[in-house]
């Protein structure tokens, strides 16, 4: 039976780096709600549900966001001033916002994600981008939108550019540069989340034997490789496939699994 879960894993592993490569997405989305759903076919506590799945999730994005750091930063497209000043912010939001989560029930976690990613969906939809109308603020007002930031990333597993990109735009950042950065910043957040959510995990009894406090280790270790894999295959075929389209379904997609996991963790 340990075989089926092996092998959804390192299918899920090679969807989120397809869908990452394809369409500039991260895989939290997709890896929570899918995630939560394994885990109560494995017979995870329910109260564990979704930490065990934001955890896992948020160790996973690491080695994609060291990648992409390092590809942006090989094209000279991140800000490392604006890194340095918003870091500071980010690595207390996303690490403080894990010891919030680990206080609140399963449900409310399954409902907040949903929530956030219903609205996400819905952009994504109507393709709404913030008009840039201010500069970029000083050292204080920079870490302020970190720690928003870190805090809502850590919440939802994600790497922080659906929030980190529309806020560098707004403050008359450059697109190019501001995915850049935005990739920058999303190391940061995900070695904070998942140092987080393994501290908070670390005591905690009724995880299966082989989780990391809330990250569960046989997962990271099957989607991880997997996602590194597939993502350049994802980014030959943005070249040839009608993106925009794909984005809507993608959308679409995304609140269904959202729905799917509130599902869930209230019938399991």
């Amino acid at each position: 039976m340990e075989l089926i879960w092996w092998l959804a894993y390192v299918a899920l592993g090679g969807v989120v780096g397809l869908m990452a490569g394809l369409l500039g997405i991260g895989g939290g989305g997709i890896m929570v709600p899918i995630l939560t759903s394994l885990f109560v076919l494995q017979g995870v506590p329910h109260e564990h549900l979704a930490h065990l799945a934001l955890g896992t999730a948020m160790a996973a994005i690491i080695p994609a966001a060291t990648a992409s750091l390092l590809s942006h930063h090989r094209h000279g497209a991140v800000d490392w001033k604006t890194v340095r000043f918003i870091t500071p912010g980010i690595l207390t939001g996303t690490f403080m916002a894990t010891f919030i989560a680990a206080l609140m029930p399963t449900r409310g976690l399954a409902i907040f994600f949903a929530c956030f990613m219903v609205l996400m969906s819905l952009q994504m939809l109507a393709n709404l981008k913030p008009k840039p109308s201010r500069s970029l603020p000083g050292p204080i007002g920079l870490s302020g939108a970190g720690l928003g930031i870190g805090g809502i990333s850590a919440l939802v597993a994600i790497g922080g550019g659906s929030l980190t990109v529309p806020f560098l735009t707004w403050c008359n950042v450059k697109l190019p540069r501001a995915i850049g950065t935005s990739a920058a910043v999303g190391l940061p957040i995900a070695v904070a989340g998942a140092l987080g959510y393994i501290i908070n995990g670390w005591a905690t009894q009724g995880l299966p034997t082989a989780a990391l406090g809330y990250v569960y280790l046989p997962a990271l270790l099957l989607m991880a490789p997997f996602s590194i894999l597939t993502a350049p295959i994802g980014a030959r075929l943005a070249h040839k496939l009608p993106v925009a389209l794909l984005k809507r379904v993608f959308a679409v997609m995304l609140m269904g699994l959202a729905l799917q996991m509130v599902y869930a963790v209230f019938t399991a």
